[in-house]
């Protein structure tokens, strides 16, 4: 009797040792609120990532707790979800928005938590500023250089291009316009305008009225899909001629739903492939979903909790995995092949850009086709801003 009570309580205690060796990982989401429309499949795509890896290993051998909160884009609710995440034990998060990562960079910072973010804010990719933030995709003013490099390579004629900014009066929307109007000139663009049209906005016509005037060749579009969607069908319906090109959130599979043909012949800027392009990590990603077509958000959340977890791969295999080590190995870390999911990424522990290479997809008959990668080189004077 007192050796089976023995061996029920080493079973027992073997139990909550596995149950306790799992790592955990917070993951902040926005799943009601205004941004849930893409906050949604981003958090699909992470889930799914951690899943499949916990089907095929884990952290050598050991698995990946996502713990998930909904925080409905509020800034305090995000706080209050970080001191839940925090007390029970995580030594990374999955984070989102713009607001949420700002408010939180002193916190992760002094409680020395990795946070992969889905905010692209540039200051934010400067470990000087923000030592713990990561993301998986290029910031918003390389988005936008590496989008205007592409049009003006692409220009076939002898005078210098038309170029105007449309994008919602907030720090997101503004964030890359100085840098991208800098690039702009530097190029050779002529800059002929900008205009302030609402993430809500319903009708654009008065500000495109007044772009339509200056007969801008290009246009770039920095606010959401439902947004840019209004902007494009009142382009057409004005009868301007010009070609849109939109930033990360300004455009996803969504936009010829909104949109319809209006979307047609222009060009958006990811920061991951699009579902069924022709890469490896592709049949991992139409296997999980069978082969439903998933947002280009999807695919950029599963590549993030891949880069998150193979930063924690890398700590793992040279001692214990906690939030400092992880962010030692993130910084080590070079040309890292996300399966051909997104270009590859490389971190440095004075410069956070996962890479400076976007995607470019062109809107060709109802739905998005990859066109390039563009690399921009990694210049200095760039990081965090």
């Amino acid at each position: 009797m007192k050796k089976l009570l023995v061996l029920t309580v080493l079973a027992l205690v073997a139990s909550i040792s596995t149950a306790s060796a799992a790592y955990k990982v917070g993951l902040l989401s926005d799943l009601t609120g205004p941004t849930s429309s893409v906050g949604a499949p981003y958090a699909d795509g992470i889930k799914a990532y951690v899943a499949w890896l916990n089907d095929n290993g884990g952290i050598a051998g050991e698995p990946v707790e996502l713990i998930q909160v909904d925080y409905a884009y509020n800034v305090q609710q995000a706080l209050a979800a970080y001191k839940r995440f925090t007390s029970s034990g995580i030594v990374a998060m999955q984070g989102w928005g713009t607001g949420d990562t700002e408010a939180l960079v002193k916190f992760v910072a002094k409680d020395k938590i990795p946070v992969f973010s889905a905010s692209y804010s540039a200051h934010l990719m400067d470990p000087a500023k923000a030592p713990y933030n990561f993301t998986a995709a290029p910031d918003y003013s390389t988005q936008g250089r590496a989008g205007l490099k592409y049009l003006r390579e692409s220009w076939k004629e002898e005078r210098a291009p038309k170029l105007a900014f449309v994008f919602p009066d907030n720090p997101y929307g503004s964030v890359p316009i100085p840098a991208m109007k800098e690039y702009a000139a530097e190029l050779g663009f002529e800059i002929v305008g900008q205009e302030n049209v609402d993430l809500k906005a319903i009708d654009a016509t008065p500000q495109l009225l007044s772009l339509k005037k200056v007969e801008p060749d290009f246009v770039w579009t920095g606010g959401t899909t439902p947004s840019t969607a209004v902007i494009m069908k009142d382009a057409q319906k004005l009868g301007m001629t010009c070609t849109f090109l939109t930033n990360i959130w300004s455009s996803d599979e969504n936009i010829f739903k909104l949109a319809g043909d209006a979307a047609n012949g222009h060009f958006g800027l990811q920061g991951g492939v699009i579902y069924g392009q022709d890469v490896p990590g592709m049949k991992i990603i139409r296997e999980l979903t069978k082969e439903e077509p998933q947002m280009t958000h999807y695919v950029r959340g599963f590549v993030s909790a891949m880069v998150m977890c193979e930063g924690m791969k890398m700590a793992k295999a040279t001692g214990e995995v906690t939030g400092e080590s992880i962010k030692a190995a993130l910084e080590t870390m070079r040309d890292f092949d996300p399966q051909g999911l997104a270009p590859a990424i490389s971190y440095f522990a004075d410069d956070h850009r996962p890479n400076l290479s976007v995607n470019i997809t062109a809107f060709t008959g109802g739905k998005l086709e990859f066109v390039k990668t563009e690399t921009l080189e990694r210049k200095k004077e760039w990081l965090g801003h």
